[in-house]
């Protein structure tokens, strides 16, 4: 499936960076001849460290639903906030945002929430207070993808990936341009963090506050 692998990559490349530091670690308590103390406890972090790091990062298929018109959440979290928007700053319309709340044990790697093409990808640059907090996503650091729907004709949908305390790092797959099917990989966000939808108005919510949700799989939206 298209993109599968990159946030195994990533794992592996941080994991192979950790070890290094842990080679140095030890090499450096036996020149100061501290013994192997430093090397062991070094090695056990190490271990913990890369053991968390395979979870963290792990990314299942996606069973994606079928169907005319469904919007299907971008993430793996819980819905915080859902609200009518006078104004988006993604297509200048009346929209619907939700808001999904990823914690440092959800899965990281977000899905296309429609089928249809990438318009845009914009990162702007910002703060990193912390994804708990709803209002983060007017502050923090964070990517806006805008998707040209092909559920419905001359409608857009927009995504934000947003960074937090500890997600500092937001990694998308994509490119303006791209052409995605509803379900598929387009992005990593690396520990907690947020990310929010922007749908027309013209859909129905269908998910409530405080559901979890699962990215690619959960429909979040309609079109009655």
């Amino acid at each position: 499936m298209k993109y599968a692998g990159k946030a195994r990559c990533a794992a592996l490349k941080l994991i192979f960076m950790a070890l290094f530091a842990a080679c140095v670690i030890g090499a450096a308590g036996w020149l100061l001849r501290a013994g192997t103390v430093p090397a062991l406890v070094a090695g056990v972090l190490w271990l913990l460290f890369s053991l968390f790091t395979l979870y963290f990062f792990r990314d299942p298929n996606a069973n994606t639903p079928q169907g005319a018109g469904l919007v299907v959440s971008p993430g793996h979290g819980k819905v915080d906030v859902i609200e009518q928007l006078g104004e988006s700053k993604v297509w200048g319309a009346p929209c619907h945002r939700m808001s999904i709340f990823l914690s440092v044990i959800d899965i990281h790697v977000q899905n296309a929430p429609v089928s249809g093409r990438i318009a845009s990808v914009t990162r702007t640059a910002g703060q990193f207070i912390s994804a708990l907090r709803t209002d983060s996503a007017a502050h923090n650091e964070n990517v806006l993808i805008e998707f040209d729907s092909a559920e419905t004709a001359a409608e857009k949908v927009g995504l934000r990936l947003i960074a937090g305390v500890l997600a500092r790092r937001i990694v998308p797959f994509i490119q303006p341009g791209e052409d995605l099917r509803r379900g598929e990989r387009i992005s990593l966000i690396q520990f907690g963090s947020r990310c929010d939808l922007y749908v027309p108005l013209s859909y129905q919510i269908k998910v409530s506050l405080g559901q979890k949700v699962v990215g690619g799989e959960t429909v979040v939206a309609a079109k009655p």
